[in-house]
């Protein structure tokens, strides 16, 4: 079952009541005050955006519960905050130990092939976008070494945000740049989110990476394992592009942007919606912790 992304960007008043999460909205726009309720298991992700929503401890608790992901956003409406279950999985323990006692061997291995993966479905969606011939990125996903020691996944983002946006000369890939980052940046927070979310759900530790590993991210697995992902999320990025005129973040870019878990992706030999593929790549990768496996399965454009 696909679960449900559901974003709150007005005043509300959200608890709980018999497994149904009740949202009472306040008015706005001259509307007149609304109710409705959700059923706490069909929902995957929820985003807080506005200063002035209030939720319940009982609310908040059975969302997390249901493995439920979280995300709060700040003034400027792009996610801040992230919350998630301490215990997502029966044998997490086990799958702990087994993640710390990972070699460096193995964490070079497995980021050699979330890099291979990355540039591979980057060059895809360049020829599919644009029609760019993408020999050289392919190339270097081949030459992609243990632990991508001469940084092929650097030369391959140059190139690839050099072509991304040809409407838009000496385009930047930047957190802190001008549009279209901002729908990046948004896109990207929804991506991590459910990343992390089929993380916990296998029973890892988001906090651990194979490669990134800054003191101050609590997320630096979810940040690994989301790289071949992000092409999916800078295609929907160009199709809302084309559609819409907006350079801000508005409120109909934001929900176009919380259908990102149903995207439609290959995985495995098979369609699968995104939230579903996050699962199956999380749970490859806890095989390979455990020496089951010594690869991770992901999607392929």
């Amino acid at each position: 079952m696909i679960k449900r992304t559901i974003c709150f960007s007005h005043p509300a008043y959200i608890s709980l009541r018999n497994a149904q999460l009740v949202v009472k909205l306040e008015p706005h726009d001259n509307e007149p005050e609304n109710q409705a309720s959700i059923p706490i298991e069909d929902i995957g992700v929820v985003v807080l955006d506005h200063r002035q929503i209030t939720i319940t401890h009982g609310a908040l608790s059975a969302l997390v519960n249901n493995n439920a992901a979280v995300i709060t956003c700040n003034d400027s409406h792009m996610p801040l905050g992230l919350l998630l279950p301490l215990d997502g999985n029966t044998v997490q323990s086990q799958r702990f130990q087994h993640q710390i006692s990972a070699s460096l061997p193995l964490r070079k291995q497995l980021w050699q092939q979330t890099i291979q993966q990355k540039i591979y479905n980057q060059a895809t969606l360049l020829n599919q976008l644009h029609g760019i011939e993408v020999g050289n990125m392919r190339q270097w996903g081949k030459e992609v070494r243990s632990g991508d020691s001469t940084n092929l996944e650097g030369r391959a983002a140059a190139f690839y945000w050099s072509q991304m946006f040809p409407s838009i000369p000496n385009f930047t890939r930047s957190r802190e740049g001008d549009y279209p980052n901002t729908l990046l940046n948004y896109g990207y927070a929804i991506l991590r989110a459910v990343i992390a979310r089929a993380l916990v759900g296998s029973g890892l530790l988001p906090t651990l990476g194979i490669h990134h590993h800054n003191r101050y991210n609590a997320y630096c697995l979810a940040d690994d394992i989301m790289e071949p992902y992000r092409p999916y999320v800078d295609q929907h990025v160009v199709k809302i592009m084309k559609d819409c005129r907006d350079i801000e973040l508005t409120t109909e870019i934001k929900r176009r942007m919380l259908s990102i878990p149903t995207i439609e992706v290959h995985i495995g030999g098979q369609r699968s919606p995104l939230m579903v593929a996050a699962s199956t790549t999380s749970a490859s990768l806890a095989r390979c912790f455990t020496g089951e496996s010594r690869r991770i399965t992901y999607p392929e454009m």
